[in-house]
């Protein structure tokens, strides 16, 4: 499987937004500060991801969510999240 993921940082309050295709042990490394990409702005809490079979489906997708269109969706996606914590992101 691959995934397409979204945390959001519980430090500085912004999202990230990646893909993986072993998603646990991904979450272990951003957990455990072992990703470049987001050593410095954790922790992190998996809130959003998709699960894809075909790895270019997930990496469109993660592109797409990247996209200014992608974080409207993300923000309609998770409403109830977002409006008991918000984020930078969407303020």
């Amino acid at each position: 499987m691959h995934y397409v993921y979204v945390l959001p940082s519980l430090r500085d309050e912004g999202f990230y937004i990646g893909y993986s295709s072993n998603l646990r042990s991904r979450m272990r490394q951003h957990s455990e500060g072992n990703s470049f990409a987001t050593a410095y702005r954790g922790p992190w809490k998996l809130i959003y991801y998709e699960a894809y079979v075909e790895q270019s489906d997930a990496l469109s997708r993660e592109k797409y969510l990247k996209s200014g269109g992608g974080r409207r969706f993300l923000q309609l996606q998770l409403k109830n999240y977002l409006k008991k914590h918000p984020s930078k992101e969407t303020a």
